[in-house]
């Protein structure tokens, strides 16, 4: 029997482009595909922290589907509702019955979850969290959802990377929507 400590990943989770946006030039996500054949829901029984800035919290961190959603949908964002949910915000202080705030000491935070029992954690987004992520080092895993679109212009996936990043394919599957998923980890060497 093995003492080691298994440490919680952070999977940065996301959808993009063929031409690498997160979002649309007006935060327009509709290009977003949600195939059934990704079983979306096994990854949310992955986790059970999401990581947000607060834009993105604001925007999606407490998103209710519309009545004329799929049971499907409502059942996919009241698992996502489930988790524990950490934002982090250089204005928000404090926190609320839903999210804890975290405002100093990103790499501390980050890797006391990492440090603690439970399951992997996804990093939401946005474009600016991912960014500090990558640039502290604090990006286990990468799983990228490749749309077949090309928007043009719109939000970046990755900006202002501070250095290189090498990283090692671990998985690839393709989907009949068109979609292909890229699961890398980072090879920390």
């Amino acid at each position: 029997m093995s003492n080691e400590v298994v440490t919680r990943k952070v999977i940065l989770d996301l959808a993009v482009t063929l031409d690498g946006f997160i979002e649309g030039k007006n935060g327009e996500v509709d290009w977003c595909i949600m195939d059934p054949e990704m079983e979306f829901p096994n990854f949310l029984n992955q986790i059970d922290t999401i990581l947000y800035g607060r834009k993105s919290y604001d925007l999606w961190g407490q998103y209710t589907p519309t009545t004329e959603a799929t049971d499907d949908e409502k059942e996919m964002w009241e698992l996502v509702h489930s988790k524990e949910k950490y934002v982090f915000s250089k204005t928000e202080k404090g926190s609320d019955s839903k999210a804890i705030f975290v405002n100093e000491n990103i790499p501390e935070e980050v890797n006391k979850l990492k440090n603690n029992p439970g399951k992997d954690i996804w990093l939401y987004g946005g474009a600016g969290l991912i960014t500090t992520f990558i640039d502290l080092g604090l990006v286990d895993e990468f799983r990228l959802s490749v749309h077949p679109v090309v928007l043009g212009e719109g939000r970046p996936l990755f900006v202002d990377i501070k250095q290189r990043l090498n990283l090692k394919l671990m998985d690839t599957r393709t989907f009949s929507s068109g979609i292909v998923q890229l699961i890398y980890h980072t090879n920390r060497n």
